[in-house]
């Protein structure tokens, strides 16, 4: 509701804002890209500057939809504009590019292709969790005013108007600007990208790691992420031949979840040396939890490795369950001490702790749930998913078996969620 004004005049009430209408309407064409670059809308203006219709480009990827032109070998429009969307995805800013050479298919003519200039710009739009959700691809059609001044350029250099040459040399600038502005905003970006690896490796660096061999990490950020991310691994030494692995998730991304990331990374690798168990160490980080603001809903696993014992000692605190895959390939989940996120419960409560043996050559993975997680998708294909995926590769290493992990769930880039994993040859 939107006030008149004065105290005591009548609420004036805004009327419902039609936004599919709107985006139909807007003048300049228009299409919207999902993560995948595949067209999931398209307004007329940009039907009628294509000769297309709708149904020929919703769902299409865009550079089928709009492919090279065959005939220009030297057009570096599409690699441009592919190039501009990339960067998009990965910084999550806006995208401008300079006019480009973007011929497109003649309508009902195959293998024909119509001359023509655009002046791109790439907008992402960010869905709730901060990722790019789509992209918006807004073109102006600058094809006439670039024959124009082709054609005005072939004649002699007195019939050009003063104006004209004050106009061309302004968009000469402006294009020369805006070139030089996207080198620098690219230069920027690589240097925040380098300042937060460096950030986030000094957070996630575990000293008694480097002392397991046989202990294989992988970290990867939410793809448009500063490189940064609330996931953590974690392995702490101690004494009488046991070890503990750990692995989290704050909610969010970004440098707010990586520092309350590292605060209960600290916190509970504290706890692993102070109290015995794993079911005791959550609780204490529990408690923790509670006083860090950002904190509450974080999930996370903890297990006691006794070597000499040869047995698994797990609590978790609303965690994805870790898998035990046998040499032979066989899947175990340690789903038997599962418990509500830190802070979900209105007082502090013991929680549960399992365990169960071990063989020699055994491996156990832990991960976040950007490793199995998929848009629309029930979280138990992702399961299914990844015991799949190791149980066809059992007998690699920990460090190939970490690779071949990524590469089969199709995330060897990274993936709409941040990833921590974990292999662990016992």
């Amino acid at each position: 509701m939107r006030w008149a004004g004065e105290t005591g005049r009548e609420p004036v009430t805004t009327p419902e804002i039609d936004h599919a209408a709107l985006f139909a309407a807007t003048p300049s064409p228009c299409l919207v890209l999902d993560p995948d670059l595949v067209i999931v809308d398209v307004n007329e203006a940009a039907l009628e500057a294509t000769g297309r219709s709708s149904g020929e480009l919703v769902g299409q990827y865009i550079f089928d939809a709009f492919p090279d032109n065959p005939e220009d070998p030297d057009s570096d429009g599409m690699q441009n504009l592919d190039a501009s969307l990339h960067r998009v995805l990965a910084f999550g800013e806006r995208d401008t590019l300079a006019p480009q050479k973007y011929d497109i298919p003649v309508a009902h003519r195959s293998g024909v292709f119509e001359e023509r200039w655009w002046s791109p710009i790439n907008t992402p739009v960010l869905g709730p969790d901060g990722s790019v959700a789509w992209i918006l691809l807004r073109v102006e059609d600058v094809t006439a005013f670039v024959r124009y001044r082709r054609s005005r350029h072939r004649q002699p250099r007195g019939e050009l108007s003063e104006r004209e040459e004050a106009m061309e040399a302004e968009l000469y600038a402006r294009a020369r600007a805006l070139q030089q502005l996207n080198e620098e905003l690219r230069k920027a970006h690589a240097r925040e990208r380098q300042v937060a690896i460096t950030l986030q490796e000094a957070m996630l660096h575990s000293p008694d790691l480097a002392r397991h061999g046989d202990v294989a990490v992988r970290y990867l950020p939410a793809i448009g992420s500063l490189n940064v991310c609330g996931d953590w691994y974690d392995v702490v030494d101690l004494p009488n031949g046991r070890f503990t692995v750990a692995a989290g998730d704050v909610v969010g991304h970004g440098l707010e979840a990586a520092a309350v990331m590292g605060m209960l990374r600290s916190a509970l690798s504290a706890a692993a040396r102070a109290v015995e168990g794993s079911a005791k160490a959550l609780e204490v980080l529990d408690l923790y939890a509670r006083s860090v603001e950002g904190a509450l809903a974080t999930t996370v696993v903890k297990a006691v490795i006794d070597t000499v014992g040869r047995r698994i000692d797990y609590s978790s605190a609303g965690h994805l369950p870790p898998v035990l895959l046998h040499a032979d390939g066989t899947c175990q989940w340690l789903d038997q001490a599962t418990d509500p996120p830190l802070g979900a419960r209105v007082q502090q409560a013991p929680r549960p702790q399992a365990g169960l043996p071990y063989d020699r050559g055994d491996t156990l993975v832990l991960y976040t749930d950007g490793l199995i997680e998929r848009r629309d998708e029930d979280i138990d294909a992702g399961l299914a998913r990844l015991g799949d995926a190791l149980s066809k590769d059992s007998r690699l290493s920990p460090e190939r078996l970490a690779d071949a992990l990524l590469a089969r769930l199709g995330v060897t880039g990274g993936a709409g969620d941040d990833i921590a994993l974990m292999v662990v040859r016992l």
